[in-house]
């Protein structure tokens, strides 16, 4: 039995006093399910023999997904069902020069995305206002503090999806500033670490 439902309509709830808004045109493929039903399982076993981390959410991304289309997800790990997605940037050293395929790294210097699951960490104000700051639970990304990779929102990255690859990050899950808001009221509400997962 799949444990992921998908709300394909447009829809407002609340959750710890955050509003999801999902447009008509934002879709999620069956392949997309199917990958983020594989990443539940071995999230919330982490999650039950660890109680730093936030049980009722967790951040997906899945850099298998063009950087235009929305590859952030919010998931709701009691409902079992995203809640809000939107684009995430990737970093430039991850481009490879052929489309749809990217690389990854855990080098310092290398401007690349690392995979791997990370606690989100205390908030600062940064060149980019607010940010997160983020801990590698892996190895593909035990450096992410030594690289100073962070979760932030940039001006450039559009709010609507689009054909075309967004600007990118020096290897910084970047997000659109409107869904930055939404998410950081999850962050600041939440009393433990909420886990975040970035996959290919």
């Amino acid at each position: 039995m799949k444990i992921f439902t998908l709300f394909m309509f447009m829809t407002v709830s609340v959750f710890t006093g955050a509003k999801h808004y999902f447009k008509e045109e934002s879709t999620i493929t069956n392949v997309e399910i199917e990958r983020i039903n594989s990443r539940i399982t071995d999230i919330k076993n982490l999650i039950n023999n660890d109680r730093r981390y936030n049980s009722k959410i967790v951040f997906l991304i899945d850099m298998k997904v063009p950087s235009g289309k929305n590859r952030f997800f919010v998931y709701d790990l009691e409902k079992n069902e995203v809640i809000d997605q939107g684009l995430v940037a990737h970093g430039s050293g991850s481009e490879t020069g052929i489309k749809g395929m990217l690389r990854f790294s855990n080098t310092p210097n290398s401007n690349c995305t690392a995979l791997g699951k990370y606690a989100i960490g205390k908030t600062y104000k940064g060149i980019f206002g607010k940010a997160y700051r983020l801990a590698g639970l892996e190895e593909t990304n035990n450096k992410a503090l030594e690289r100073a990779i962070v979760l932030h929102s940039y001006s450039a990255v559009p709010y609507d999806e689009q054909e075309y690859y967004i600007s990118n990050s020096h290897g910084c899950p970047m997000v659109n500033e409107e869904f930055f808001k939404r998410i950081q009221k999850l962050i600041d509400s939440s009393k433990t670490n909420i886990l975040m997962d970035i996959y290919y």
